[in-house]
C-alpha cells in the first residue's frame, strides 16, 4: 500500500493512491488533495485509500447494469402513439391529433433531443416558434409534450421530468351563435331546400349534436315513441368511434325534429343522413364535406353569413337553452360536455340567472328590511 504525494508546478498536490487487493486487484487512483500542505495531503490520502480498502475487492462486486441510452424524441414519438395512445383505446380522432401535433410542431424544433436534455429553455423557445397560433393551439402542443414525458418517466425511460411545462392563459372568448331570428330563418331555409338539410340543422340547433354524431346517427337511435335520441357513437374520417365526451347521453326531441325525421324516414340504410343516390348498390353516407354544403346553401338562401359551421348550430342549442333561462347542469347533460366549466361559457346569456341572483335581495328577510336602511328605502319609495 503507497500514499504518494507530488507538488504540481502551478501549485496544489497530487494525491497517488495505489494498492492490491487481497484477491490480487490492482487499485490506483489519482487525485488532486484539496488542501495546502504536503502533510495535509498525505492525512487526506490515507484516509481516502483506507475507504477504498473497505469497499469489496472487484471479483466480489456485483455487475454493473448498463447505462441505458435514452432516445430521442422523435424515437419516442411513434412509441408514445403505439404503447400509450393506442393501448389506451384512445379515439381516433385524439390519436391523430397527437400524431399531427408530434409531425408538425415537436419533432421540427425538438425532434433531434434526447428526451433528458430537453429544458425550460426548450419549451419556451417552442412556445415563441408557435407565436403565429392560438393560445388554444400552443396549449395542445404542450399538453402533448407534457403527457409524453410524463409517460417517459413512468415507463422508466428517463429518471425524472426534465422540464417545467406551463400552459398559455386563454381568454374565455364569447362563442358564436345565431340568435333566435337567425335561427327561425335558417329553419325555414332548410325546410325548403332539403328535408336532409332540415333534419340537419334540428340535429345541431334543436339536440345540440356533433357533427360526428349527426354522421353516426341511426334510425336505431331515433325512439318516436318516447321522442327522444339515444347518442351512443360519432364518426370521425369513417372510423365510428364513442361521442367526444367518451360515454353516450339522451336527448329530448323537440316537436320540430321529431317532424322532420318522420318525413326523413328513409329504406337506404341504418343511417339517419346518407349522400345523394350516385347509382351504386350501397347507399354513400354523408361525409363533413356533404352537410358543410347542405348547411352553407341554406344560409344563403336565409340570407345569413355563409360559414356553414356545424358547431355554431351546438353552440346555438347551449346558448338558446341559456337564454331561455335552462339549469347548468341540465345544458351540460343535454350537450355531454364533460366538464362543467365548458357549459358556464354560456351562462352569461341567460337573463334568469341575472333576475334569479337580484330577486335574493328582493327576498330579504321583512323584519330586517322594516328595521334598518332597507324598510326606510322601501317606505319613501311607496310614498
Amino acid at each position: 500500500m503507497t500514499v504518494k504525494i507530488r507538488k504540481y508546478k502551478r501549485g496544489g498536490f497530487e494525491v497517488d493512491i495505489r494498492f492490491t487487493y487481497p484477491d490480487g486487484s490492482p487499485f490506483r487512483r489519482r487525485f488532486k488533495a484539496p488542501v495546502t500542505s504536503v502533510s495535509a495531503a498525505k492525512r487526506w490520502g490515507e484516509a481516502r485509500e483506507a475507504a477504498f480498502l473497505r469497499e469489496p475487492p472487484p471479483s466480489e462486486r456485483p455487475p454493473e447494469e448498463p447505462k441505458k441510452e435514452v432516445p430521442t424524441l422523435s424515437e419516442f414519438g411513434p412509441r408514445f402513439i403505439e404503447n400509450y395512445a393506442r393501448a389506451n383505446r384512445q379515439k381516433a380522432s385524439t390519436i391523430a391529433a397527437k400524431r399531427s401535433i408530434l409531425k408538425k410542431h415537436l419533432y421540427v424544433r425538438l425532434g433531434e433531443k434526447r428526451l433528458d436534455e430537453i429544458d425550460d429553455e426548450d419549451v419556451q423557445a417552442l412556445k415563441s416558434s408557435l407565436a403565429q397560433h392560438s393560445r388554444k393551439t400552443v396549449n395542445n402542443v404542450l399538453a402533448v409534450l407534457g403527457k409524453l414525458l410524463k409517460v417517459a418517466v413512468k415507463w422508466k425511460v428517463i429518471p425524472k421530468l426534465p422540464c417545467t411545462i406551463e400552459l398559455m392563459k386563454v381568454s374565455n372568448l364569447v362563442v358564436k351563435f345565431y340568435e333566435f331570428g337567425q335561427y327561425k330563418r335558417l329553419v325555414e331555409a332548410a325546410s325548403r331546400y332539403d328535408v336532409r338539410a332540415l333534419v340537419l340543422v334540428l340535429l345541431g340547433g334543436d339536440a345540440g349534436l356533433r357533427m360526428g354524431e349527426m354522421l353516426a346517427l341511426r334510425w336505431c337511435d331515433v325512439d318516436f315513441r318516447r321522442k327522444q335520441i339515444v347518442i351512443q357513437q360519432a364518426v370521425w374520417q369513417g372510423v365510428v368511434d364513442v361521442p367526444k365526451s367518451g360515454h353516450g347521453r339522451i336527448v329530448p326531441m323537440t316537436a320540430a325534429l321529431a317532424s322532420a325525421l318522420q318525413r326523413a324516414r328513409h329504406l337506404r340504410g341504418e343511417l339517419v343522413l346518407y349522400r345523394d343516390d350516385d347509382g351504386t348498390p350501397t347507399p354513400a353516407p354523408a361525409t363533413h364535406a356533404t352537410v358543410r354544403a347542405w348547411l352553407e346553401a341554406c344560409e344563403r338562401r336565409a340570407v345569413l353569413e355563409v360559414e356553414g359551421s356545424l358547431h355554431k348550430l351546438r353552440h346555438t342549442f347551449c346558448s338558446h337553452l341559456a337564454m331561455r333561462g335552462a339549469p347548468a347542469k341540465a345544458i351540460q347533460e343535454l350537450a355531454g360536455h364533460e366538464n362543467l366549466m365548458t357549459t358556464l361559457r354560456y351562462m352569461h346569456l341567460s337573463p334568469a340567472a341575472r333576475r334569479g341572483a337580484i330577486d335574493l335581495l328582493n327576498t330579504r328577510d321583512e323584519r330586517e328590511a322594516e328595521e334598518g336602511i332597507f324598510g326606510d328605502i322601501l317606505e319613501t319609495g311607496s310614498k
